[in-house]
């Protein structure tokens, strides 16, 4: 009898097992489809507070979530296990999304106007940055509780707007003062009690990255040439200038728009950046820190992105040249692909080993994807609006 009952049972669970498989349920009864989280990502819909949530793999949508206010200037960052996006719009809205189950888990306004955060390398503290009031504020991953803020008081009574902030090694982050001419660095090892360090920068700090292996923060300088560098292994020598020399004697253009120094980067040792104000990709050594050369192309820089690989460079522009991209060979330094993906191409994404990249066209109301090798396309989503392209892969990257 017993051998008969434990048959019934085990039949009973293949049944069950095999109704549930590729689902997992939702409190509430509802199927959620069972997927990993290294091929996911979303894509910002600036004009619409809705984000696209999309598989590299398939190259596909597979859903869509709403009600995440002003996303005009939004950025995401993920969780360590890659299954939560955070978007930080610009409304001061921090938000927590669940990519499995394509819904918000969470969402609170923390500020008037923010530009942007980050998550510290234990994966347990999301930091916000704040233009009103200027600042940073840390919460908790999880429950995104308050845990503290850093006012960016340079001066007696004096607020800054607080640019570039970055995720270095320690559970510490980097920042850039824009008012104040600082860069400064926050140690959140107790997160209810932070220690800043200031440093002077320069004129005008307006974007910021942590190179690859976290020891270098680089701040660009708007209100003066050159490019303000401090070593995070040894932080007591503080800020110096790099290519300091870069634009003097020379009539700048216009600037169309801010380029994103987060699309700064590194590849066959040498840094890749976008000059401000110029038609130049500038090269420099990534030990020396000098200018090493610089590449013509069609347009004023905005992003200037390496593929995973290295051998690439792809540049999107400002207006009016925004619904071009151009490919820089990093071997030969030299340009050897155009591409005319849409109208305003705002923001380039590789997949996590770089055999595509998804670019957005935001007039276009289109996300295109082509082959990096042979620069095909591959295929196309809708999109309404779209600018920011955000993969899982950047969960297990410093600085990103």
């Amino acid at each position: 009898m017993k051998t008969v009952l434990h048959l019934l049972w085990l039949i009973a669970a293949a049944l069950l097992l095999s109704a549930c498989a590729g689902s997992l349920q939702r409190e509430g009864g509802s199927a959620v489809q069972l997927r990993g989280t290294g091929d996911l990502g979303l894509v910002i819909e600036r004009a619409s507070g809705h984000v696209t949530l999309v598989n590299t793999s398939t190259r596909e949508a597979y859903a869509r979530v709403g009600g995440l206010g002003d996303l005009s200037h939004a950025s995401v960052v993920y969780s360590r296990d890659a299954r939560y996006a955070y978007v930080f719009g610009r409304d001061g809205g921090l938000s927590k999304i669940d990519l499995l189950e394509a819904r918000i888990v969470k969402r609170v306004i923390q500020s008037g106007n923010a530009i942007g955060g980050s998550i510290s390398q234990d994966g347990r503290i999301v930091v916000a940055q704040n233009y009103t009031p200027g600042g940073i504020k840390a919460f908790d991953a999880e429950t995104l509780e308050l845990l503290a803020e850093v006012p960016a008081e340079y001066a007696p009574g004096k607020f800054s707007k607080v640019v570039g902030l970055a995720d270095v090694p320690g559970n510490r982050f980097a920042y850039a003062l824009f008012d104040g001419g600082e860069i400064w660095v926050s140690d959140f090892s107790d997160p209810k009690k932070p220690l800043t360090q200031r440093f002077p920068a320069g004129q005008q700090p307006y974007d910021g990255l942590v190179t690859p292996n976290g020891r270098h923060y680089l701040a660009g300088l708007f209100g003066e040439d050159g490019i303000a560098m401090l070593d995070l292994w040894q932080p007591e020598l503080g800020a110096r200038k790099i290519l300091e020399k870069y634009g003097k004697g020379e009539e700048k253009l216009p600037v169309f728009k801010m380029p994103h120094l987060r699309g700064w980067s590194m590849a066959a040792g040498r840094a890749w950046l976008p000059a401000i104000g110029r038609h130049d990709v500038l090269m420099a050594d990534a030990d020396t820190w000098r200018e090493r050369g610089r590449v013509a192309v069609k347009g004023q820089p905005v992003f200037v992105m390496a593929s995973p690989d290295g051998r690439q460079i792809w540049v999107n522009f400002a207006f009016p040249d925004n619904g071009w991209v151009q490919v820089i060979d990093t071997l030969s330094g030299k340009v050897v692909q155009t591409l005319q993906p849409g109208k305003a191409v705002l923001h380039m994404e590789f997949t996590p080993r770089g055999e595509a990249v998804w670019i957005s066209a935001r007039d276009d109301n289109r996300v295109l994807i082509y082959d990096t090798r042979t620069f095909r396309q591959l295929g196309s989503l809708t999109a309404e609006a779209p600018s920011g392209i955000f993969f899982t892969s950047r969960a297990a990257r410093i600085g990103f």
